[in-house]
């Protein structure tokens, strides 16, 4: 694992082979069990990202247009409430939305550094270059890490808002939800920093299913893409148009969940794991938990990993949350 400078201008503590290592330990893990499972990060090759920014765009997706509009209306008192020398944004990506904290933390304070955090080298370059044109004065800097496992690698200095956005902690599992909660929490000493999360709130499946089963079929086809991730980079032969895409709402957990289920039986190998895997008809291949939150509940699980809520804010139409909390 290295820690220097790449021609790239990125930090780098992931090791070379990171991704290839990570998706042969979740294929094991998570096709070796039942119910059959895998993590949402590998719906994202190049054709995933394009079918992402297009349900992004989509009437029934709301979740992106809900947490920008939470941002436009509550930025500034964001700031006001935590001003900080650095904003480090976790799972960063395009970071679109940043602009919008940037902007808020400069005119509330000593904003000196943005540091944007993601496994993805192409995403932290395309960022990079963005946001150098718009805030040519501030210090950029650009890690790929891994952040549920090395934020102790990330920079601490100075008083930080580390920011998570995106709706992006309800694919975590409770336990693992908690786990990253507490990581983050020990990064941060008490008058040092703050945490902003956003955060998809409870509303009726009526709303919310549709948003992961549009009427268009692009959600299920960027659910799909995993199968064809798999086929690309183990040499498994799914084959894809055999799973129908479901979208369900579990009412006990309150969260979405995704999954790809199997029209007929079949057999599926997958070389690059020696790995062989059987499908029954109508069995289903869980791709994604989406968790949607209640304000009280969310702060109640900060408060269990240490940390104080200073607000909570949403969208006008009350769909997406935006909680900033500080570790006491």
């Amino acid at each position: 694992m290295s820690d220097a400078f790449t021609p790239a201008g990125i930090t780098h503590y992931l090791p070379p082979d990171f991704l290839a290592m990570s998706l042969r330990r979740d294929v094991l893990a998570g096709l070796g069990k039942s119910p059959k499972t895998l993590p949402p990060k590998w719906f994202y090759d190049q054709r995933g990202s394009q079918l992402f920014e297009r349900i992004t765009l989509l009437e029934e997706y709301y979740p992106t247009r809900a947490e920008r509009e939470a941002l436009e209306l509550h930025a500034e008192d964001i700031a006001a409430a935590a001003p900080a020398e650095t904003l480090m944004e976790l799972g960063s990506g395009s970071s679109r939305k940043t602009p919008l904290l940037l902007d808020a933390l400069a005119a509330a304070g000593p904003l000196r550094r943005y540091i944007a955090v993601d496994v993805s080298d192409s995403a932290l370059i395309a960022a990079r270059k963005e946001l150098a044109a718009l805030y040519p004065a501030l210090d950029l800097e650009a890690v790929a890490a891994d952040f549920e496992h090395q934020l102790h690698l990330l920079p601490h200095e100075g008083c930080r808002m580390i920011a998570f956005l995106g709706g992006t902690i309800g694919n975590f599992e409770p336990e693992d939800r908690h786990q990253f909660l507490r990581s983050i929490r020990d990064c941060l000493r008490p008058g040092e920093g703050s945490l902003l999360i956003g955060t998809d709130l409870v509303k009726p499946p009526s709303v919310l299913v549709p948003a992961y089963d549009d009427a268009e079929g692009v959600t299920a086809e960027f659910n799909r893409n995993v199968l064809r991730v798999l086929n690309a980079e183990l040499g498994a032969d799914f084959d894809v148009d055999a799973f129908e895409h479901v979208a369900l709402w579990n009412e006990r957990e309150e969260w979405i969940e995704m999954r790809l289920r199997a029209t007929r039986p079949m057999r599926v190998r997958l070389p690059g794991v020696d790995l062989e895997v059987d499908f029954a008809a109508g069995e289903d291949l869980r791709t994604e938990i989406s968790a949607k939150f209640r304000p009280e509940r969310f702060a109640a699980d900060l408060d269990e990993a240490g940390f104080g809520v200073v607000g909570q804010w949403t969208d006008a139409a009350g769909r997406f949350g935006l909680t900033l909390a500080e570790p006491r």
